[in-house]
């Protein structure tokens, strides 16, 4: 089961609508749905809301967005998770993924960092990389050299509304992670839409008893 919701980018307005911050974007729509506002807690390095009443959970859940800029999330996230005895295992990292379109997302347990420097401190500083992870599809640019700037540009319009089409999408399977239902969850979150039924032909009207004696 999930205890701790973290959801990884970088603070400062300058920053707040980048591509690298979709997982701040995440936390603040989660926050939303559970009618909560994440505080500054010096401690954790962060911005940081607990949850006593979720639904699904069996105890307090908390919120996380770490205040440390990308390349030290983890300081953030295992001060928290350290301080509540939360085990990586019931950590969820919500992160933006270039090998990933936007509109696409992947929701897994342990793995990589792929190059994504905060998943990578969150490696080093938990001791671990067990935790899981929701990766929000950004789209690559096409060159490896453009990357850096790529992820800290603001996506086009139609690119930010794919992305926050699957924030509301993963949302719903929310309530099954604080249960502890992670492969219902995951299937949740990988399904994909129901394809359109095809038209019904159009029905040709009955010929005449006249038309058929002819």
């Amino acid at each position: 089961m999930i205890r701790l919701f973290v959801g990884l980018g970088n603070p400062g307005p300058e920053y707040e609508d980048t591509r690298h911050n979709a997982g701040f974007w995440w936390i603040d729509a989660l926050a939303r749905k559970l009618g909560t506002t994440l505080q500054v807690e010096r401690g954790y390095h962060g911005l940081a809301a607990r949850v006593s009443n979720a639904r699904g959970a069996d105890g307090p859940i908390w919120l996380l967005q770490p205040m440390t800029y990308m390349n030290l999330s983890g300081k953030s996230v295992a001060a928290l998770a350290r301080f509540f005895k939360i085990a990586p295992e019931q950590i969820l990292a919500i992160h933006d993924e270039l090998d990933l379109d936007p509109g696409q997302m992947k929701f897994k347990q342990g793995g990589g960092n792929g190059g994504h420097n905060g998943l990578k401190d969150m490696q080093a500083q938990l001791g671990s990389a067990n935790f899981w992870r929701l990766r929000l599809g950004i789209g690559h640019p096409g060159i490896k050299t453009e990357v850096a700037s790529y992820v800290l540009r603001k996506p086009p319009l139609a690119e930010r509304q794919l992305i926050e089409d699957c924030i509301a999408k993963s949302l719903d399977a929310v309530e099954l992670m604080l249960s502890g239902q992670m492969d219902r969850a995951m299937m949740k979150i990988h399904a994909k839409p129901p394809r359109p039924k095809p038209p019904r032909p159009e029905q040709l009207p009955a010929a005449s008893k006249e038309g058929e004696a002819r």
